[in-house]
């Protein structure tokens, strides 16, 4: 049973849901209803608690029924409500924790609530593409008015539940747990309450608020505005519109109607995908949850540089003691004043307080020598990107570090089995790419080397949660996930810029379908200088590869980006609006005449079908090379690293969208072309086959 009843003399408390969220799936639906019942049959009961399992309430509906016959199997949470709302003995709602999407609405439809002041409240089905579709949108309203209910709605964030104090949402806000709380409240009412009607049902109340008329137009405008690609922010306000002109029972036949037409939507289709593809990645087939993991009580960082300091500060943040490893006084005194600097800002802009940066600062310890980090229990490296240098670095680690100690590298593109050759214990050793800036981009790519052991992969994607990271395991090749893909994205760009279409005409494009940044804006931001250094290697490594020569030409200007004022656009002090250059135009012109090329017009759909069809095409290699275990860990890298449109729901779940025929019949339209490197364009054999049986990437198994 997933729901369990427990007489407190005059009170029956309800504790439902399983682990870990307490999610009202169909079992625990049908438990809770029948739960009620039988206490309202027991002459010995006079008022009824239902509170969560595990310290938190709900965090809502199962969203692996959605789209199922088990979402809308009877009782549904709609009857679930429906039956607490018209219980002839008090239901009282004892919220604590997370009380989120159907969790808060099952509270709403209870007589009373009683919640911690540490509990979080909110309907986040926006973020998802859906709305409250068991009331929310018309009960809220009533209980903390209009303005702060299309507030908690669209907005989709969880509330601290001390903002609801002295609204009706709440009768008592208790520090601690509510329970005891909620009992007392439930006896004393049931002891009042001699016949259902004198029980307050949500539904009676009005919704209060100033003309509400002009509050929703305002609404209206700002997300028209702010949220053009998703369509859930407005159907919400139409749903809570509903609220304020229709009656009860008419507001949720709106609220349900308009529930099922974003339930069919790409959009919500996309976000879902997304939510579940991130709560997916940390998964791996073969370490199971039960891996022993190492402890991480002590932290190493090599290298003071930009990578270097983000990652320190990610170890600082978490409470995580660092050593911060430099060759020289200059650059570690550099280092350690930005790591101030950053906290300061941090201060000014009110986001940190002075003590916590203190207790932070306090556990960071800089040094000029290896033997000096020789406790810690993992060592990241951040230096140069050159093999040399990285294994250099791993040979010292190797004579310096204690047994156990975890050696990762932050390569963003190197063999980590070579690196990892160069220690006496490759099993210690694994990738750790951040993505810059590292303290603030959410996603940590996890190399798994071909000897690195499962408790070390565990612990760092342990580690991984500590330091509020989305991780995502790769097997090595050359730039992983990732930037092994954004290389032929990059490719594609600069092919285009060749045959007749300028930067800002690609980063428009590709802008307007959802991207945060073009490719050209998002190379003078990262620095052209890294991409010089890496077509520099492959045309070492790999001479037949095919590349536009007209990045080569920025970067022997000086043009290295933001950093330096100038990239593929130019730059003002104090100002990141990148502005046409004159320079680059010139530039490209006559690279094109270099090249005996006559510039032709590209036209929207041809950059936006190059540039993510290219991340399609070798995606679908790397999958089939196992390199990553599933589609959605690439539409988790490319949602979490790459600005990809979350509501496209990343590049596989957009071919998928498309369909992987489709897809398929574009690529050999584009291997038309017969300028860069058509033969790019064969699909994937992966894409061929998917085609051939009607599949789709995301239904590929963890291993393909």
């Amino acid at each position: 049973m997933s729901v369990r009843s427990e007489i407190h003399r005059t009170v029956a408390v309800l504790r439902f849901g399983e682990s870990p969220v307490n999610s009202l799936r169909s079992t625990t639906r049908r438990d809770l209803v029948a739960a009620i019942d039988a206490a309202v049959a027991d002459s010995r009961i006079e008022g009824i608690v239902v509170v969560g399992n595990n310290h938190l309430f709900s965090a809502g509906a199962d969203l692996k029924e959605f789209g199922k016959p088990e979402m809308m199997a009877a009782p549904n949470l709609r009857n679930v409500i429906t039956a607490v709302e018209t219980c002839t003995k008090p239901v009282v709602a004892a919220i604590e924790g997370s009380c989120l999407g159907g969790g808060l609405e099952l509270a709403l439809g209870c007589h009373f609530r009683v919640a911690s002041d540490s509990a979080k409240l909110g309907l986040p089905e926006v973020r998802i593409g859906l709305l409250p579709g068991a009331g929310g949108t018309q009960r809220l309203p009533r209980l903390i008015g209009l303005e702060a209910a299309i507030n908690v709605i669209v907005g989709g964030e969880p509330v601290s539940a001390k903002q609801f104090e002295g609204t009706p949402l709440l009768d008592r806000l208790v520090a601690g747990d509510p329970l005891p709380a909620a009992i007392q409240l439930a006896a004393e009412k049931g002891a009042a309450s001699a016949i259902a009607e004198r029980l307050p049902k949500v539904r009676d109340r009005p919704v209060s608020g100033p003309d509400s008329a002009a509050l929703l137009g305002f609404a209206r405008t700002m997300i028209r505005s702010s949220r053009p690609n998703v369509p859930a922010p407005l159907k919400c306000l139409e749903a809570i519109e509903a609220a304020v002109i229709k009656p009860f029972e008419d507001g949720l036949a709106v609220e349900q109607q308009l529930f099922e037409e974003l339930l069919m939507t790409p959009v919500s289709r996309a976000l879902r995908h997304a939510f579940f593809a991130e709560r997916t990645a940390a998964k791996i087939p073969d370490v199971p949850e039960s891996t022993l993991t190492r402890k991480i009580e002590r932290a190493a960082v090599i290298g003071a540089g930009t990578m270097g300091i983000g990652i320190t500060i990610n170890f600082l943040n978490a409470g995580i003691p660092v050593f911060l490893l430099e060759m020289s006084r200059d650059a570690l005194d550099r280092g350690v004043k930005r790591i101030h600097d950053t906290y300061a800002s941090q201060v000014r802009k009110g986001t940190l307080n002075p003590a916590d940066v203190s207790s932070r600062l306090a556990v960071l310890e800089p040094t000029l020598t290896y033997e000096a980090i020789g406790s810690a229990d993992i060592v990241v490296e951040a230096v140069f990107e050159e093999m040399g240098v990285k294994q250099k670095v791993f040979r010292a680690l190797d004579s310096v570090m204690k047994p156990g100690a975890i050696l990762a590298t932050n390569t963003s593109t190197l063999d980590v089995d070579r690196i990892a050759a160069c220690t006496r214990c490759p099993a210690d050793v694994i990738g750790t790419h951040f993505f810059s800036p590292a303290n603030l981009m959410k996603l940590l790519e996890v190399v798994r080397g071909a000897m690195t052991s499962k408790d070390v992969l565990a612990t760092t994607l342990q580690l991984a949660k500590t330091l509020r990271k989305t991780a995502v395991v790769s097997g090595v090749c050359d730039g992983f996930i990732g930037n092994r893909m954004i290389e032929q994205y990059l490719r594609q760009a600069f092919f285009m810029l060749d045959e007749g279409a300028g930067p800002a005409e690609v980063d428009t494009a590709i802008e307007r379908f959802g991207f945060a940044m073009g490719p050209f804006r998002m190379s003078d931001l990262a620095g052209n200088d890294i991409g010089w250094h890496i077509r520099k290697r492959r045309a070492a490594e790999q001479p037949d590869l095919l590349y536009s020569t007209a990045p080569d030409k920025v970067c022997e200007l000086g043009r290295f980006g933001q950093k330096t004022g100038a990239g593929w656009y130019d730059y003002r002090p104090n100002d990141r609006t990148a502005y046409s250059s004159k320079v680059v135009e010139d530039l490209i012109r006559d690279h094109r005449r270099s090249l005996d090329l006559t510039p032709r017009k590209v036209d929207s759909r041809e950059i936006v079908d190059r540039l993510v069809y290219s991340l399609v095409n070798e995606a679908a290699r790397i999958l089939e090379e196992g390199i990553a275990q599933r589609a959605s860990d690439i539409d988790v890298v490319y949602l979490t690293g790459y600005g990809f449109p979350v509501w496209r729901g990343g590049p596989m779940c957009y071919a998928d969208e498309v369909g992987v025929y489709g897809v398929a019949q574009r690529m050999r339209e584009l291997a038309h072309n017969p300028y860069g490197d058509p033969g790019f364009w064969t699909p994937a054999p992966l894409i061929e086959r998917l085609a051939k049986e009607g599949r789709a990437f995301n239904q590929v198994g963890a291993q393909v």
